[in-house]
């Protein structure tokens, strides 16, 4: 067990190292196409596709606010935008109620495909 228990530790120490290299490798590919202003990049093996998206951040007291019913609150504990999306959808929540409580923050998604 100790062998397994010492290969588990090596492992989650190199993806630690692999996801920190990951990151690196994917902030200098998004820098590259940003300072170029391209979204697609094509290589001679790789194509790299920069996909930007809006994301809700919520105002959790701006929230409170616009939705003081306790029971929505105790669905929701604090503003987690996958359940006020699904709230919305089963029409639970108004979008129009809660317009005011969030900001769009731009994300971009990096996608990179084997040709």
């Amino acid at each position: 067990m100790d062998r397994i228990v010492a290969r588990y530790y090596e492992v989650k120490q190199r993806m630690k190292e692999l996801e920190q290299e990951l990151a690196e490798l994917r902030d200098s590919i998004l820098s590259h196409c940003e300072e170029r202003q391209i979204t697609v990049l094509e290589l001679e093996r790789h194509k790299v596709k920069v996909i930007h998206q809006a994301r809700r951040e919520y105002d959790e007291n701006k929230l409170y606010e616009a939705l003081p019913d306790l029971e929505l609150w105790r669905l929701l504990s604090k503003p987690d935008t996958a359940k006020i999306t699904g709230l919305l959808k089963l029409n639970v929540i108004a979008e129009d109620k809660i317009k005011h409580t969030y900001r769009l923050k731009e994300i971009a998604l990096l996608q990179v495909d084997k040709r």
